[in-house]
């Protein structure tokens, strides 16, 4: 169903497209990733299921791609 698992200090997404760029050059550089057809687990968030979602941080980002189904 979903193509990556990516997981940051606060949160954690299912996706099926993900693309990472660093915004920033500095001593901490900033990371965006942008994550699309996302599910978003938080639990004070009424609707999990979004089109696009747009992270940024100083901290660490893991991006897992998962295996394909076989159905």
């Amino acid at each position: 169903m979903f193509r990556y698992a990516v997981e940051t200090e606060r949160r954690f997404y299912l996706a099926n497209g993900v693309q990472v760029t660093q915004v920033a050059d500095a001593a901490r550089p900033l990371i965006e990733v942008v994550l699309t057809d996302a599910w978003v687990w938080d639990m004070y968030r009424k609707t999990r299921f979004v089109p696009k979602v747009r992270v940024l941080t100083f901290k660490d980002v893991n991006i897992e791609e998962l295996p394909p189904l076989d159905l």
